[in-house]
């Protein structure tokens, strides 16, 4: 009975030291030692980004200002950034989306012109009437086309080609140069040092500005105001 007793005390001895030197961290799960220092180092992911601050490099990041972005044209644009700030760790609490909706463009054109002396004739004949014409930039099946006028709406510009052709012009059509569409301005009122470098590095967002001050036209429809004089 001593003898069971002796050897049973022997091989707990022998578990307590092996527990003790962590040789059975692996098999019980447990850490003998603790999170000991080496550990949480073993831990780091990439430990070389990490850089002490000095008092006024702390500040700097400490330091909260409010800043916008965009405008974002479309759904899709604003989807994509979405992403982006979702995969910088910046929280959707931490933005405001500023929308603004921008109507479509609808013109007056001409037909493709077939070739360069149907194309001179009718800038004769238009020049000659007085109507004012400019060239369509795109896209390029659609070149050379001349735009004879743009209007926000397609019956606009139907009632427009209607009166037109009562001036016995030919050869015209509506068209739409634009699209309806959402604007997006995206507003970080309390961006410290730290969002803002995530921000500066995610190239969709453009260049940040600071927000206007109070009292200012909504950003967004100043943007979408912008966007279609543009587009005149």
């Amino acid at each position: 009975m001593l003898r069971i007793l002796f050897i049973a005390a022997l091989l707990l001895n022998a578990l307590v030291f092996a527990f003790t030197q962590g040789w059975l961290d692996s098999i019980t799960g447990l850490r003998a030692r603790g999170d000991s220092d080496p550990t949480r180092l073993a831990r780091q992911v990439q430990p070389e980004q990490l850089q002490l601050l000095n008092a006024q490099a702390a500040k700097s990041v400490q330091a909260r200002a409010c800043l916008e972005f965009g405008p974002l044209m479309g759904d899709d644009a604003l989807r994509s950034v979405q992403a982006q700030l979702d995969k910088a760790g910046i929280a959707a609490s931490q933005w405001q989306d500023q929308r603004a909706e921008q109507a479509g463009v609808w013109a007056v054109a001409t037909i493709r012109f077939p070739n360069k002396d149907f194309q001179q004739r009718k800038e004769e004949t238009y020049k000659r009437m007085r109507i004012n014409f400019e060239y369509l930039a795109g896209p390029p099946e659609e070149v050379p086309t001349m735009v004879l006028s743009r209007h926000g709406s397609e019956k606009a510009a139907e009632a427009a080609l209607e009166a037109m052709s009562q001036r016995a012009l030919k050869g015209l059509r509506v068209m739409q140069l634009q699209a309806a569409s959402s604007l997006h301005v995206l507003r970080f009122a309390q961006a410290d040092g730290v969002t803002q470098g995530k921000l500066r590095g995610i190239k969709e967002l453009g260049e940040g500005r600071a927000c206007p001050a109070s009292g200012a036209p909504a950003t967004a429809d100043s943007a979408a105001a912008s966007a279609a004089s543009s587009a005149r």
